[in-house]
């Protein structure tokens, strides 16, 4: 809940600091406000030092949100800027469900919390998608996370064009960081869950 706060705290700070003492402009000031969550993602990145399936997805977020504020645009745009990232991911995700012969996207990213780098254990890894059930739990995950996140990209959309932008910079964090906790805890135990049951059923 602290992240939380501080991701919502700080944009929106900077944001009216801009807005009193900088320019009344609010493409300045959103751009100031953009400064620090892009500032977080490139130290997320920086303390892995490698590129893992967690670290590119920071990367690409990072990428987004540079190019949005280097091509220039207005507020609105700026403020869409975080879920540009997150929404394609979550559309990624639906649409990697499409392919019933291949894996779904969170396959990848379930595989390197398991297995990290290790051959072996990403060998093993790789063998448990031949069992059905595992199958479709990875489905229900990915089918769960895209829609999380599709669902967060339309919910910012809305929340740009009816509220003010200093609005859009307190409660998307927010939401975001909800919506984020709730799906891993209910990742987390859906997991255990189904482990269980495959395990049983072995």
């Amino acid at each position: 809940m602290r992240d939380i706060a501080i991701d919502a705290g700080v944009p929106t700070g900077c944001y009216w600091l801009s807005m009193a003492y900088i320019s009344h402009s609010e493409v300045v000031a959103l751009i100031l406000a953009s400064v620090f969550p892009l500032l977080k993602s490139l130290y997320e990145l920086l303390q892995k030092r490698r590129l893992d399936p967690i670290s590119m997805a920071i990367l690409l977020g990072l990428m987004v949100g540079l190019g949005v504020l280097f091509i220039g645009g207005g507020p609105k745009l700026i403020l869409l800027r975080e879920s540009l990232f997150t929404g394609s991911f979550g559309l990624a995700c639906l649409v990697s469900l499409l392919f019933r012969s291949g894996r779904p996207l969170m396959f990848f990213f379930a595989r390197y919390s398991a297995a990290g780098s290790d051959p072996a254990l990403c060998a093993w890894y790789d063998r448990l998608w031949e069992n059905a059930g595992f199958r479709r739990m990875q489905r229900i995950v990915t089918l769960v996370w895209g829609l999380v996140l599709v669902g967060e990209f339309t919910l910012r959309v809305a929340l740009i064009y009816t509220v003010s932008p200093a609005t859009v910079l307190a409660v998307s964090p927010v939401v975001m960081g909800i919506a984020s906790l709730l799906t891993v805890i209910w990742t987390m135990k859906y997991g255990l869950r189904a482990g269980k049951a495959l395990t049983r059923s072995n």
